[in-house]
Parts: C-alpha cells; structure tokens; sequence
C-alpha cells in the first residue's frame, strides 16, 4: 500500500504533517477527514512496485545519521525480538519518529515490506542511509530467519564505531583549538602590536635591535601579503583535494600516510580495527567469507589497506586461508592475521575477529590520548615562545632607549 505525505490543519486551526498508508491520494485525504483533519497537500512518498526509486524522503540530505541509525537499528532490532512482526514494528518506529524525514523514510521502508519487497533490498534504494554492510548484515538476518538478533548485534557494531570516533575527535579537539588559537593571536601581534614599534621609533635616528627589525619585516611581509598567502593556502588545500579524487594519487598519498611515525601507526591501527570488526560480524550473521570481505574492505577509508585488502579476497577466491592472505600484506598490523589464524584453526573466526578489532580499537584509543596528552603542553609552550618572541622585539627597543635617558 503506498504511503502518503500530508499537510492538514487540525480542529484548532494548528498545521499538521505526516504520513497515511492508502489506496490512493483520494483514499489518503478520505482518511484524514475520518481523523477530524482538512488536508491541504497529499503527496505520494512511496509506491509498492518493484524498482521504484524512492529519493524524496531523504532528497534535502540524509534522514538518520550515526547515532539515529544506531537508536533506530536497536529498536527494530528490540520489537522484532519481542515477536512484533515486521510491518508492525515499522508501523510503530514510523509513528514514534520525530523528524519528517526520519518519518517518511520508514513510511517508504514499510511500504515496500507490505507489497512484498525484503527488507535489505529496499534499503539499497537508500544507498546514504543504509551502507553496504548494513544492507548485507540484514540480508543475511532476513535469510537466516534470526534478523531480531542480527539487527541488534549491527546496533552494537554501530554504537562502538561511533564511541570510537568520538573518542578520536575529543582527542584532537583540544590541540585543534589551541592550535587555532595560537595563530589568531600571533597574527594579531604581528600585525597589528608590532608595526606600533615602527611608528614610536621612527622619529629616531637610533638603530633597532635585530630582533626588532626581523619582527618588523615579518609584520609588513604578513600586512603586504597576508590576503594572498590566505588565499594561496585555500588554493592549495582545494587543489590538493581534487588531486586525492585521482585513484593513483590518492593510493600513493594513503600509503605515503601510512608510513609516518605516529599517525601511520593510527591510521593503520583505526582501519584494521574497523576492517576486523565488520568481518566479524558478517560472518557471525552468516554472510559468505567472500561477500564479507568484499563488504569489509569497502569500510576502509584508507585506499592503500583497501588495495591490500581486495587483494587477500583474490588470494582467498583462489583457495588461500584468510590468515595467510592477510599476512602476505604488511601493511595490516600483525594482530589481524594471528587471531585470524586462530579462528580458522578453532572454528571460531568471528570469535577471534570480533577480539582482533576490539584489541585493536582500544590500543587506537590509547595511542590517540597519549598523542593528545603530549600535543598539549607542546602547543601551549609552542606559543608561549613565540608570544614570547614578540613581546621580547617590542620591549627590547623601549630597554635600549630607556637606557640611553638614564
């Protein structure tokens, strides 16, 4: 049955929107009128037919993003394992929905399910709601008939990936702030504190002190050229931006990254975790190994451990063992294979994967705080030197004249 989008004006004059599952518009404005409601604009938002590609509820950007999905993945996941049927259950997250587009998306969702259509299939017409893993996670729930467990099990993959994230963003947070507030305030300095020194001495034949007169040169380089060094570096990191939309420079830019020191080591660390834990959990939901590794090295940002990855799923299509394709490729930290190698031989790979990407997560976390934790002493004494720098070519001109009054 299709559903409907309504605008309508309730008994006390207050607009109402929604959506009502009829027949037809006809029927859908018959239905708001049995509701006590005068129904001003009828729109269909979903139609039950196959193929149909049902873009408008999330036309002005996407309708759930990481942590709605999440809260809305456990509780489809927390109905269906009370026994609510599937439409039903869509029924009451539709209702229960506060945004209009939040709404209409699980209105054209339990659309399709009512005429027939499976769950994941039309989930794929919602190619920036639902990612491939999920859809493929709730495939596999729908052909094992256990998609309560399934849904439940994706919700807590889910709201690990953005604990995880959130935690690699409060730590570069701070350093981020300072960093930015470092550079406002030594452009101000420069260019606004230290040209006053130019203009109390330059009525004095007295030479300034070298400090000074670097100081002065930097601050008319900045006032003379500041805008186009602003917009040079814009330039430069739009550039630079489009170059990484190449494939054979982003992959060499990936693995040149990989390589550094310290965010090599994280950025390696946060892929392979990621990696490990959606093909743990594929596998536990009893996806295929190929179709999970295809699906997991889709996650991965990185183009490098991506390329490396499509790589084990050709060595594993030609019969290898998954431990011993991971390992031919060392830019996956060598955790990853040794649990592998493990599940394979106790029969256990989701087990051993799920422990591989929760090992791995947590040495991220760990490394990001130490990192975050060094960065901000460094930052704050970065600055104070600076500061120091200038405040020291301002006085030192005051010192010099002070001493020849005395």
């Amino acid at each position: 049955m299709p559903a409907y989008s309504f605008e309508a004006l309730d008994a006390d004059g207050k607009t109402r929107k929604g959506v009502v599952e009829a027949d037809s518009a006809r029927a859908a404005r018959a239905a708001l009128r049995e509701q006590a409601l005068v129904p001003l604009a009828v729109e269909v938002v979903a139609q039950a037919q196959a193929g149909s590609l049902l873009t408008r509820p999330i036309a002005g950007g996407r309708a759930m993003r990481g942590p709605q999905l999440e809260v809305w993945t456990r509780q489809l996941a927390g109905l269906l394992t009370a026994g609510l049927p599937l439409d039903q259950a869509l029924t009451a997250l539709t209702d229960e929905a506060e945004e209009d587009k939040a709404r209409q998306l699980i209105a054209s969702l339990r659309a399709e399910v009512n005429a027939g259509a499976p769950l994941a299939r039309t989930m794929e017409r919602f190619p920036r709601e639902f990612s491939p893993v999920y859809t493929a996670v709730v495939a596999a729930g729908e052909q094992g008939g256990h998609l309560g467990p399934v849904l439940l099990r994706l919700a807590d993959d889910l709201e690990e990936t953005q604990a995880i994230r959130g935690k690699l963003i409060t730590a570069a947070l701070y350093p981020a702030i300072v960093t930015c507030v470092a550079i406002v305030i030594v452009i101000f300095l420069v260019s606004y504190v230290v040209p006053q020194v130019a203009t109390v001495f330059e009525g004095t034949k007295r030479s300034l002190p070298l400090l000074t007169v670097a100081m002065l040169a930097i601050s008319r380089f900045v006032r003379g050229y500041g805008w186009w060094m602003l917009a040079a570096l814009v330039m430069a990191a739009l550039g630079g931006r489009w170059m990484l939309t190449l494939p054979h420079l982003r992959l060499r830019w990936d693995a040149l990254w990989l390589r550094l020191p310290v965010l090599g080591r994280l950025a390696r660390g946060y892929n392979a975790a990621r990696f490990a834990g959606t093909l743990a959990m594929l596998a536990g939901a009893g996806v295929p190994i190929l179709r999970a590794l295809q699906a997991a090295a889709e996650t991965l940002s990185n183009q490098a451990l991506r390329a490396d990855a499509e790589d084990a799923l050709v060595r594993v299509r030609e019969g290898a063992p998954l431990a011993s394709a991971l390992a031919q490729k060392r830019r996956f930290p060598g955790l990853l294979p040794m649990f592998a190698r493990l599940g394979e031989q106790t029969g256990e790979l989701p087990v051993m994967l799920e422990r591989a990407a929760r090992q791995l997560s947590l040495e991220v976390q760990r490394r990001a705080l130490r990192l975050a934790t060094i960065l901000e002493p460094l930052l704050i004494v970065a600055m104070g030197l600076v500061v120091m720098l200038i405040v020291l070519a301002v006085m030192l001109p005051i010192i010099q004249l002070n001493g020849l009054v005395k």
